[in-house]
């Protein structure tokens, strides 16, 4: 994190309008903009409906009163979370308040399973929800990943929850051993309003997406830059694009004086030739262009022996899931060195079956994510709201 979390106690504002219809809680800054489409999706066809959020500035965008900028204090990791857990801890406290205080109809979870699911959980134990005996509905939207590891949290999300809607077809079937009412809604890059960020261009630059999260994006910057500059030094010429989504980012980036590198906020489509990711929600937008690339990550070495011990999958790269096929070759911690990652970007660059092969996987990609008749995550999240 770029700095500490705001000095505790604080107190949660009261709904704007007097009432709140709906509280959202998305933690990622992949969450916030999933949460604020459906949001101004709902808020098209109910403009009354009031909708409070923990979640980022996309969210307050979209018309959610934000209560609390979750996305500017998000971590990742089990040693960070540690690092944060009082923080956490007293939001958590403060959230059960708000909710016992103003009840609103319905809590929707947006991703971000450490918090959402103790928050379920809590809401459940204190008789506030309706499966606790209250009247507040608790509905999840995009599910925790629990088909790569804590696959037996699925209990625990069908004891608390009401509904959930997941982003992945396969994902349905994770739950069928529960009673737990589970409906796939498409991916929301596939909605009729996406806007891609990034577009396949030829002759573009070569993007480095580092992540959203301001300590991960401090392991695999610089490994990213390093392959850049080899890449150069071997006689590359193309320039680089960097994305950031928040200026937390940015100051990270920013330390590494790396002016070969061009930075850009999110917000408009930057156009690429090839690319070195993270595993993360940019990773998917760059697979569903066809842009060559691959992916690089690097974490705590402690909370990578940890994943190690606990995850069980043949990719981490979404994209590779899907497809079953490395679309993007993963280099993992040790693995993601300058030299590898400048020789795949020389590959993606020179090799005319690199640059031509990601296309025909982008399209079966997106036959996978559409969503089906039954409609989009707002109809969903209606239907549960009136239902």
């Amino acid at each position: 994190m770029a700095s500490s979390p705001e000095l505790l106690p604080f107190r949660l504002p009261p709904p704007a309008a007097g009432r709140a219809d709906v509280l959202i809680v998305a933690g990622e800054h992949s969450g916030d903009e999933h949460a604020a489409r459906l949001v101004r999706e709902l808020r098209a066809t109910r403009p009354g409906l009031a909708v409070a959020a923990l979640g980022g500035p996309e969210l307050a965008r979209a018309g959610a009163q934000l209560l609390h900028d979750l996305t500017a204090t998000s971590v990742v990791g089990f040693v960070e979370v540690l690092r944060h857990y009082s923080f956490f801890k007293a939001l958590f406290e403060e959230t059960l308040r708000w909710i016992g205080e103003h009840r609103p109809r319905a809590v929707c979870f947006v991703d971000y399973p450490g918090f959402n699911l103790r928050l379920a959980a809590a809401l459940r134990e204190r008789g506030l929800s309706v499966k606790g005996g209250g009247t507040v509905k608790l509905l999840y939207y995009i599910s925790p990943q629990i088909w790569a590891w804590k696959g037996k949290r699925r209990f625990t999300m069908a004891r608390d929850l009401d509904a959930l809607a997941v982003i992945f077809p396969f994902e349905v079937a994770c739950y069928r051993d529960t009673d737990l009412p589970v409906e796939f809604v498409g991916h929301p890059f596939l909605a009729a309003d996406y806007v891609p960020p990034v577009r396949d261009d030829p002759a573009g630059p070569v993007l480095l997406l580092p992540g959203s999260r301001v300590q991960a994006v401090g392991r695999i910057y610089p490994v990213l830059l390093a392959a850049y500059r080899k890449y150069r030094a071997g006689g590359g010429e193309r320039e680089a694009v960097v994305i950031y989504p928040s200026e937390e980012v940015a100051a990270v980036l920013r330390r590494h004086e790396a002016a070969d590198c061009r930075l850009v906020p999110t917000g408009g489509q930057v156009t690429a030739s090839a690319v070195l990711t993270s595993s993360g929600t940019m990773s998917l937008h760059c697979a569903l262009a066809g842009i060559p690339g691959a992916i690089a990550y690097r974490t705590n070495p402690l909370t990578y022996l940890l994943a190690r011990w606990w995850v069980k999958l043949d990719y981490i790269g979404i994209a590779n899931l899907l497809l079953k096929a490395p679309m993007y070759p993963e280099f993992i911690q040790g693995a993601a060195t300058a030299p590898a990652l400048a020789a795949e970007l020389h590959a993606c660059l020179a090799d005319p079956a690199r640059r031509t092969a990601p296309r025909g996987q982008a399209e079966k990609l997106r036959d996978l994510l559409n969503r089906p008749a039954g409609g989009t995550a707002a109809d969903w999240l209606a239907r549960r709201l009136e239902g």
